[in-house]
């Protein structure tokens, strides 16, 4: 069976873009690449040199400067992948709860999308790639033949972020990522440059009662149905 040489899978915030994604990856033998740890990586370099995140001017420039490296797992500690800032290992430093406080407005700039764009593009158009992120269907991979949109209910994507950092034995606490969640929901989706909203062909996919293996073949049976 031919399938579809490229799959953009996008969506809010721990609605399982990156669960879905590597399973899939890993069913069918292709890359998995999350779009939104370039974002994050900046962010957290930004935040460790003590940049200021409402320093546009700033923030871009270490987006143009900034090497950032996205490998197969070099850890069996959870990872689904290993990412690298100037040659650091920021896998886990990146989910920590400031990355998710400053790092919508860090991918809101226009130069800091318009310096990872051309990266992101080159590693869709190579083929045999899923693409999760929040706006691979609608500016990274425009072309690609399968669009995938996951959402849930805030409450549910809190419930299942704060469970990802207890797990991970960081600190945390429910009301505030709840009111996170909400915070990042509304500027994602009215940020000028590429807010966060399904493709006009995405089939979307509201993962609040799914279970992980169900979501997994709802969208297995996408890319079996769907022509390349």
């Amino acid at each position: 069976m031919v399938r579809p040489s490229t799959i953009a899978i996008d969506g809010t915030s721990a609605s399982g873009k990156s669960t879905i994604g590597q399973l899939l990856a890993q069913r069918l033998g292709y890359l998995y690449f999350d779009t939104g740890v370039t974002y994050r990586a900046v962010t957290w370099v930004a935040i460790q040199r003590g940049i200021p995140i409402a320093d546009e001017p700033a923030i871009t420039r270490l987006a143009q400067e900034l090497r950032i490296e996205v490998l197969p797992p070099t850890r069996a500690d959870g990872r689904q992948y290993t990412v690298l800032a100037d040659g650091e290992d920021v896998t886990w430093a990146i989910r920590r709860p400031e990355v998710d406080h400053g790092v919508s407005p860090v991918s809101a700039y226009p130069g800091v999308r318009e310096a990872l764009k051309q990266q992101q593009r080159a590693i869709g158009q190579a083929g045999r790639v899923i693409m999760a992120g929040r706006d691979i269907g609608t500016v990274i991979m425009p072309e690609a033949p399968l669009k995938v949109y996951l959402d849930a209910r805030p409450e549910v994507r809190a419930q299942r972020r704060y469970r990802e950092l207890l797990a991970r034995g960081q600190p945390a606490e429910y009301e505030f990522i709840y009111q996170e969640m909400l915070r990042r929901d509304r500027l994602d989706s009215n940020r000028e440059t590429a807010p966060l909203r399904p493709a006009d062909d995405a089939v979307i996919v509201d993962t609040s009662d799914l279970g992980i293996e169900e979501v997994l073949e709802l969208v297995l049976a996408l890319v079996d149905e769907r022509d390349p």
